[in-house]
């Protein structure tokens, strides 16, 4: 199925308005996570998770009152149910003490409401930082068994800029979170492992989706002149542009499905991997395949003009 028939985008003229764009994007979230940085979850700073039942619907709203009356703070949502909550706080002391603490607070203002504390976990600083470093090497190891990949699948050149354009994605994302973070109760926007595992996600989507652009500019390429490279680079584009928008359309309209009706609870999850894989889908096509017809062009410039000189 084509939903596109015979395009002639011309993608590489417009490639330079892409890079502003692109720069615009990264420099915000850079100056927003140097600025406000990001909202940990419990797992990369550290405290305390509780799962509160109650016996009857409440609204989320009384509970994070009740919860801020007691001098208890963090971020409060829904989890699973209706009647189930999640709390993340930095709680400093022991379980026992929060636990009585929820306990006091919710036994005062719901005493016709019954309610459980079904579960409390505690993370350690120096756990949360294990965590973090962990997460961090994991995304690392990714990237470099993506760049040796795509090297030996195709060259240096193609295998770099395709790294360049996963780091694009993955650095926008995180600047999004930063700039969004805790700006939304329904979406708090929080940094934890399942956002890492949303990053490895949008990691492998946009490779993916770069490397079919890639096959079809190398089928074309092989021995013809720089002269002919735009021509190809944006015959090859549209040619897969009807692929990229049908794959890329399906992912996207199941991780809002995802995203509206999973619940808070993941909610950030699903985020991440919709705008991932958003802006993943535009950086295969306006910063992958264009950094590589740039640096293809320089390349024969160079090597003709080392040829000149040595004619000369």
């Amino acid at each position: 199925m084509r939903i596109f028939h015979k395009t002639n985008f011309d993608f590489i003229r417009y490639r330079k308005i892409a890079y502003a764009f692109s720069l615009i994007l990264l420099l915000s979230g850079l100056v927003s996570l140097g600025v406000k940085g990001l909202n940990y979850g419990i797992d990369f700073r550290g405290g305390s998770e509780v799962v509160i039942r109650f016996e009857k619907n409440v609204d989320v709203g009384s509970v994070r009152a009740v919860l801020q009356e007691a001098g208890i703070n963090g971020t409060l949502k829904q989890y699973g149910m209706d009647r189930s909550f999640l709390l993340s706080t930095v709680f400093k002391g022991d379980t026992g003490g929060l636990k009585t603490l929820v306990s006091n607070a919710f036994s005062d203002r719901f005493k016709g409401n019954r309610f459980e504390i079904v579960r409390i976990d505690a993370v350690g600083p120096s756990i949360a930082s294990d965590l973090k470093w962990s997460a961090l090497k994991a995304l690392l190891a990714a990237l470099f068994a993506i760049l040796l990949y795509v090297g030996i699948r195709f060259e240096i050149k193609f295998a770099t800029a395709g790294v360049i354009a996963i780091f694009h994605d993955i650095l926008t994302v995180l600047g999004l979170f930063s700039i969004l973070g805790g700006l939304f109760v329904f979406m708090p926007l929080e940094v934890d492992q399942s956002i890492i595992a949303a990053f490895l996600t949008i990691a492998g989507y946009s490779i993916t989706d770069t490397v079919v652009v890639y096959d079809r500019i190398r089928e074309r390429i092989r021995g013809q002149k720089p002269s002919e490279y735009e021509r190809i680079f944006n015959e090859s584009m549209n040619q897969t542009l009807s692929r990229t928008i049908i794959t890329s359309g399906t992912v996207l309209l199941s991780v809002f499905v995802l995203f509206i009706f999973a619940g808070p609870a993941i909610r950030g999850f699903a985020f991440a991997v919709f705008m991932g894989i958003l802006i993943g889908t535009y950086s295969s096509i306006f910063v992958a395949a264009p950094i590589v017809y740039d640096w293809l062009r320089l390349s024969k410039s160079a090597v003709h003009l080392r040829g000149g000189n040595k004619t000369s």
